[in-house]
């Protein structure tokens, strides 16, 4: 259970109404954040509403002395409130949508995030500054300099650094440009210009799948034989050139071992592999298969590079249905490190 913080009980005012006399609950109220301040204690008092915030400054404004009894009940009361509560719930919906993320439905949650930016008071910026570049690509494009110089401007500079680096040169240009311009725009107008941007993002259909159609098919023909992989490459080249080239580029395959890892790796993907599946994998190794085998044993210690080749000479003959499993476990191995951010692969270079 979570219990209510001394944040959220200073927003409600009102826990402190019961015994001490001669003060109302707002006076209370600053009387604590009063103490809690001269003890060094900075209180993100921004978390409150802006109502909520104001009437707190100017009841602070208007206080003047209060004796050490007066304070000392006032301690007792706000301690016994909070230490009374059991279960706080976040309030508003952005609240409950963080709460609940991952638990509902993608309709459900898309329906509620309209509702959420619906309300005055809620901060749309939250939630877009936590999007991924990818998903903010695309609005960055689509919008005037102006909107695109304040997104960027409300991003983390890394964030904002990445999509500046995914745009064309000449929008990239006038975006960084119009950046220089915000120094001027009321909050008010970046507020308004937030709610436009997340009822658009919110107004956007779920996707039925999480990655996209190249990804998808690549990840398909990653662990095909061969001979399918090429047949299926072949018939995607007649039918959409350009398709059939970008699922080139995602697939990654034992051949594409020696242009996609850094030698470096190669000893931390190695000691992944079942060392009997990775010997059937060298052993077989044929064309441009053996390119990559060789490139394998190159990137290890010479005493585990010969002891490697002395086992697969004693292996004799193998199947070549067995050789493309052990060669599919190795690029699993890579594939599952590659998502673990253990290892990064080389991007292929464009023509």
């Amino acid at each position: 259970m979570n219990a209510i913080s001394p944040m959220q009980q200073l927003g409600q005012l009102s826990g402190l109404g019961r015994s001490v006399p001669g003060l109302s609950r707002k006076q209370k109220a600053a009387v604590i954040v009063r103490l809690l301040s001269s003890e060094g204690l900075k209180l993100p008092l921004a978390d409150l509403s802006e109502d909520s915030q104001t009437e707190l400054a100017a009841q602070i404004a208007d206080m003047k002395l209060v004796d050490r009894n007066t304070l000392r009940e006032v301690v007792e009361e706000f301690c016994t409130e909070l230490e009374a509560v059991g279960l706080a719930f976040p309030g508003g919906l952005d609240g409950a949508l963080s709460l609940l993320d991952g638990q509902l439905s993608s309709s459900a949650t898309n329906r509620l995030r309209r509702l959420a930016s619906g309300s005055s008071r809620s901060d749309p910026w939250e939630r877009i500054t936590g999007l991924a570049a990818e998903v903010l690509l695309p609005v960055l494009e689509q919008e005037s300099t102006e909107v695109g110089a304040v997104l960027l401007s409300k991003l983390s500079v890394a964030k904002a650094a990445e999509l500046l680096g995914k745009l064309p040169g000449e929008k990239a240009r006038r975006v960084a440009y119009a950046v220089s311009l915000t120094g001027n725009v009321a909050p008010e107008t970046v507020h308004r210009i937030g709610m436009a941007l997340a009822g658009q993002l919110d107004a956007a259909p779920p996707k039925a799948f999480d990655q996209g159609p190249v990804e998808r098919v690549g990840a398909i023909l990653n662990y095909s034989p061969a001979n399918t992989r090429e047949e299926v490459l072949k018939g995607l080249e007649e039918d959409d050139r350009l398709f059939a080239e970008q699922v080139r580029k995602a697939i990654f395959t034992f051949n594409n071992i020696p242009a996609r890892i850094e030698p470096r790796d190669i000893p931390k993907i190695l000691r992944a592999v079942d060392q009997a599946k990775l010997i059937l994998a060298l052993a077989g190794a044929k064309g441009e298969a053996e390119k990559a085998a060789e490139f394998i044993l190159s990137n290890m210690s010479q005493r585990m590079a010969q002891s490697l080749r002395d086992e697969m000479a004693n292996l004799g003959k193998v199947k070549e249905k067995d050789v493309e499993e052990a060669m599919g476990l190795i690029v699993a191995a890579i594939r599952e490190m590659e998502a673990a951010g253990e290892i990064f692969l080389v991007a292929e270079d464009e023509d």
